[in-house]
C-alpha cells in the first residue's frame, strides 16, 4: 500500500512502502540494512559423484575444500561465494 498524508495544507504521497519492501529489494539491500538482519552465507552437503560421501561446506568457504573418501576438489574459493565443482550434488542447510 501506498503511504499517503495531509500536511499544512498540502497532500503528500510516499512512492513506495518503506515498511513493507518486496522479497527483491530485501534480497538487494546489505545484510545489516536489512528489516531483519540475515546472513548472505549458509552451509551446504555436497555429495561426492566419486565415492558419494557428504561433506559440509560453507557457501563463502576460502580454501579449498576436498572430498575426505577420496580427495576429489568440491569446491574453490573466488573471492566471495565458493564455486562448486561441475558434477556435485547440493543439497542446501
Amino acid at each position: 500500500p501506498i503511504i499517503s498524508w495531509f500536511w499544512g495544507g498540502n497532500f503528500y504521497t510516499l512512492a513506495k512502502d518503506l515498511l513493507h519492501p518486496t522479497p527483491e529489494e530485501e534480497r538487494r539491500r546489505h545484510k545489516k540494512k536489512r528489516l531483519v538482519q540475515s546472513p548472505n552465507s549458509y552451509f551446504m552437503d555436497v555429495k561426492c559423484p566419486g565415492c558419494y560421501k557428504i561433506t559440509t561446506v560453507f557457501s563463502h568457504a576460502q580454501t579449498v575444500v576436498l572430498c575426505v573418501g577420496c580427495s576429489t576438489v568440491l569446491c574453490q574459493p573466488t573471492g566471495g561465494k565458493a564455486r562448486l565443482t561441475e558434477g556435485m550434488c547440493t543439497v542446501y542447510l
